[in-house]
C-alpha cells in the first residue's frame, strides 16, 4: 500500500510529499538550526499522517504534547513514572499500538536521556507479535546521539547511543521507522545519521555543518551556500521517500501549535515614572525569606490510571514496583537476632532509662559511636547512683533508638504495634526503620533523607539510600522513587501504610 503525505510547496507551487510506506522502510533525517522550522516540519508531518501509523514522539521540550488536543495520542509524563513503569508503558504502546507523546520536559536533562533509553530499548525489545509498523521520532536527537561524550555519564551514554543506534540501524525490522532531527548535524554521532535515507536539510550557518549537510544531498560546495540562504520553514529534501533529486520546500502550515512563547513582538507595559521599581522591589527582602517553590507539583496517581486505560483500552492490573539495584550493605555485618525486648514502661525519674533520653535528646548524639555512648550512659549512671548493670550494649542500642526515634512518645497500643512490626532488625538500622513505622503507622509524612540520616548517624546520602535498598531486600519496606525524584515509602508490616 502506498499513502503519500503533503508536507508543502515546491518553488512553482507543486505539491512535494512524502511516500509513507517508502519512509518506514528508509527512515529520515531533519537538521535545521534554532528558529530554522524543524518542530514545525516535524508537527506537520505528525499531523498529515495521523490515523494511518502509529506514531511514538519523544519530546524532550514537551512541544508536541498539544497533539493530544487533535487527534488520539496519548501524553506521558515521564516525571510520573519510575524506570520499571517506563518500560512496561513502552511495552504496552507496542501492544496495543497508541499514539504516544513521552514528555521529558519536567525532568533534568540526564534523566531525560536515561529515560528515552529506557523507553526506545522496550520499544525494540517487544516481543515477535508486536512488531507493528510505528514512526519513532526523536526531537534534539543530539542529546540521545551525542557525537562527544560531554559531560554526560558513561553508563548513560553507552545506554543512550546503543538505543539510538538500535532504532535506526536495526528497527526497520521491528517496525520501527526513525525520525530523527537535530540542531547540529556536527553533534549527531555519524553511525546514526548514516542509517537514514531521507533528508530534510533546513538552514544553518556554521561551514562544517553545512559541507555535512551538503555531502548527505550530493550538492558541492557552492551549491552549500544555499543551505544558509533558506528562510524559516524552508528546507530541502532527498530521498527515495521524497524526490529522486534535491528538491526546496515550503512547510504548509499546522493545526496545532507548541507551548513556547510568541515569536511575535509584543507592546511593553506602560507604568508611570517610578512605578516598576516599586512594583520590582516592593516587599522583597520578605519574598527572599520564603521557600523556593518546587519545580513541580508532586504528580497525582489518577493521571497515570488515565495513561495506562488510554494505551490498554482494557482494566489496568496493579502498577508494577521497581526494584532498586544492589548496592553494597552497611559495612556492619547483620547480627544475630537478639532476644526479643520491649519497650521499657515509663520509669521513675532520675531511672536508666531516663538517662538514655537525655543522651539520645543532646545535639549530635546519632553521630557517636555507639560504645562511646555506652560508656557515657554508665558514668552518668554511676554519678547519679542507678543500678545499670541489667542493661547490657545491645539492650542499651535498642533503648536508644525507641528514644531518638520518637517512639517513646506513641501512645498505646499503636507503640505495641510497632515494636512488633520492629523485631528482629539489626541495631544499627533500627532508629530510621522505626521513624518509617511510626510515620506509616500514624499517617504522617515519611522522614526524608536528612532525619533519616540523622537516625542512622551518617551525613552521606548515598549511605542512607544503602540502608533503604537493604530495608527492601530484606522485605521490611518497599521503595518507589520515580524519574521526577519524589520517594514513596510502603511499609508490608502495617497496611495502613502510604
Amino acid at each position: 500500500m502506498t499513502a503519500r503525505i503533503d508536507i508543502g510547496r515546491g518553488p512553482g507551487g507543486e505539491a512535494i510529499g512524502i511516500d509513507l510506506a517508502e519512509l518506514l522502510a528508509t527512515r529520515l533525517l531533519v537538521q535545521g538550526n534554532s528558529g530554522s522550522g524543524k518542530s514545525h516540519l516535524l508537527r506537520r508531518l505528525l499531523e498529515e499522517c495521523a490515523g494511518q501509523v502509529q506514531q511514538i514522539v519523544i519530546d524532550p521540550e514537551g512541544d508536541f504534547v498539544t497533539l493530544a488536543d487533535a487527534f488520539d495520542h496519548v501524553v506521558i509524563d515521564a516525571a510520573a513514572y519510575s524506570p520499571r513503569e517506563i518500560e512496561a508503558l513502552a511495552a504496552r504502546v507496542r501492544q496495543h499500538r497508541a499514539s504516544v507523546v513521552l514528555a521529558l520536559d519536567e525532568l533534568e536533562v540526564e534523566q531525560q536521556i536515561r529515560c528515552a533509553a529506557l523507553f526506545l530499548t522496550a520499544l525494540f525489545d517487544a516481543p515477535r507479535e508486536h512488531w507493528y509498523p510505528a514512526l519513532v521520532v526523536v526531537d534534539e536527537a543530539q542529546m540521545f546521539a551525542p557525537a562527544a561524550a560531554g559531560e554526560m555519564n558513561d553508563e548513560v551514554r553507552r545506554m543512550t547511543l546503543a538505543a539510538m543506534t538500535n532504532l535506526m540501524c536495526r528497527g526497520r525490522k521491528r517496525g520501527l521507522a526513525g525520525i530523527v532531527a537535530t540542531q547540529r548535524l556536527a553533534k549527531l554521532a555519524k553511525n546514526v545519521a548514516a542509517e537514514a535515507s531521507n533528508f530534510l536539510m533546513g538552514r544553518t550557518f556554521l561551514d562544517i555543518d553545512m559541507q555535512r549537510a551538503a555531502d548527505l544531498l550530493g550538492m558541492d560546495r557552492r551549491q552549500a551556500e544555499r543551505i544558509r540562504d533558506l528562510q524559516r520553514g524552508q528546507f530541502l529534501g532527498l530521498g527515495p521517500a521524497i524526490s529522486r533529486r534535491p528538491v526546496a520546500v515550503q512547510v504548509g502550515a499546522v493545526r496545532t501549535a507548541g507551548r513556547g512563547g510568541g515569536q511575535g513582538l509584543i507592546p511593553l507595559p506602560q507604568a508611570e515614572e517610578g512605578a516598576m521599581e516599586a512594583l520590582l522591589t516592593d516587599r522583597l527582602a520578605e519574598a527572599a525569606t520564603q521557600p523556593q517553590p518546587a519545580r513541580r507539583a508532586p504528580p497525582p496517581p489518577l493521571p497515570k490510571a488515565d495513561v495506562e486505560e488510554k494505551i490498554a483500552h482494557a482494566p489496568v492490573p496493579p502498577a508494577v514496583i521497581p526494584t532498586a539495584a544492589p548496592l553494597p550493605e552497611p559495612a556492619e555485618p547483620p547480627r544475630p537476632a537478639p532476644p526479643p525486648a520491649t519497650a521499657p514502661a515509663p520509669s521513675p525519674a532520675g531511672g536508666a532509662e531516663e538517662v538514655i533520653r537525655t543522651l539520645a535528646a543532646e545535639e549530635g548524639a546519632t553521630f557517636r559511636p555507639a560504645a562511646a555512648c555506652f560508656r557515657d550512659f554508665a558514668v552518668r549512671c554511676r554519678q547519679q547512683g542507678i543500678a545499670s548493670a541489667h542493661i547490657d550494649l545491645a539492650r542499651f542500642r535498642r533503648l536508644f533508638a525507641f528514644a531518638v526515634s520518637g517512639l517513646d512518645a506513641v501512645a498505646e497500643p499503636a507503640r505495641s504495634a510497632i515494636e512488633a512490626a520492629a523485631e528482629g532488625c539489626d541495631e544499627d538500622c533500627l532508629a530510621p526503620y522505626l521513624a518509617i513505622l511510626i510515620a506509616a503507622h500514624t499517617g504522617r509524612p515519611m522522614p526524608g533523607e536528612e532525619e533519616l540520616g540523622r537516625l542512622y548517624g551518617s551525613a552521606s546520602p548515598s549511605r542512607v539510600r544503602r540502608l533503604l535498598d537493604h530495608l527492601e531486600r530484606l522485605g521490611r519496606i518497599v521503595v518507589r522513587e520515580d524519574f521526577g525524584g519524589e520517594r514513596t515509602i510502603t511499609v508490608p508490616a502495617i497496611p495502613a501504610a502510604a
